[in-house]
Order: C-alpha cells, then structure tokens, then sequence
C-alpha cells in the first residue's frame, strides 16, 4: 500500500471531515430518507430519490475515500533548521518574468490548492523546487512559459 504524505494540518481536516460524515451527514440523510418516505408513493418523491443518491455518495463515495487516506496517510512536518526545500516547506520565490514575490507550501496532490499557495510538491514548479536552497533559482516551463525563480527564504 503506497503512502500519501499530509501536512499535519491536512491529516486533521481528514480526519475532521470524515467524523462530520459519520456523525452529521449521514444521519441528516438518513432522517432526510425517513420524511421523504412517509410522504407515500416513492415513484415520483424527489426528496426520497435525493437523499437515497446521497446517502449512496455518502457511503460509496466519500467515507472510503477518506477512510483510505487516513489509512495510507503519513504524516510529515518540515524541520524549520533544514536549509533544503523539501516536502511542506514554505519557500518565498521571486518570479523574474514578473517581478512579483510568490509564496507556495510544498504538499501532496490531494491538499494542493493553488488559490490558497499550496502547491503539490509532484507540480512542475513544485518538483523543480525539491532539493533546492535559498538564493539558487530555478527555471520551469509552465502553460505561460518558461518561468524563471529565485529561491528567497525557506520556512
């Protein structure tokens, strides 16, 4: 069974989002099921079909996908006195097309999200980055272009 590497704050949302389903969602869809039924004919009650679908997403879908990452999950901190970029770190970069400063968190594919900058350390940018040190930089072709950054700080 492969692992799959979480920050510590990932593996907590994890394990937070899967007791909300245990313990809130699905019972809120079960009760859901119970009223659409004792509204009678089942063939045309879109309440009924609605919930049965997501009670089915519930437990199909969602809870095994959780329950097989917190299986497979192993939990990595970034030790703040190490002066190469590696999984989790926060690295300040300047982008020299653009002259703008970017910060990104290295983390795996399942927590990236770019909008909030968390980058999957398996990106181009974010494997590119891996093993590098403050100063150096480094240059990725991206859907924009070649991209060129300097590695400011590490974090």
């Amino acid at each position: 069974m492969e692992k799959i590497k979480f920050t510590q704050e990932a593996f907590d949302k994890l394990v937070k989002d899967l007791e909300n389903l245990k313990n809130v969602e699905r019972p809120r869809v079960l009760q859901e099921l119970v009223d659409a039924r004792a509204q009678g004919d089942l063939s045309e009650n879109a309440e009924y079909h609605a919930a049965k679908e997501r009670l089915s997403s519930i437990d199909n879908i969602e809870m095994p996908r959780l329950q097989d990452q917190i299986a497979r999950a192993e939990v990595v901190a970034f030790d703040p006195n190490c002066d190469t970029i590696r999984f989790g770190a926060k690295v300040s970069l300047l982008n020299s097309k653009t002259k703008k400063n970017v910060v990104y968190q290295l983390v795996s594919p399942e927590e990236a999200d770019a909008l909030n900058g968390k980058i999957s350390f398996k990106s181009p940018i974010g494997a590119a980055l891996m093993g590098k040190k403050k100063g150096e930089t480094i240059e990725v072709t991206t859907p924009r272009g070649i991209n060129k950054f300097e590695i400011l700080d590490i974090n």
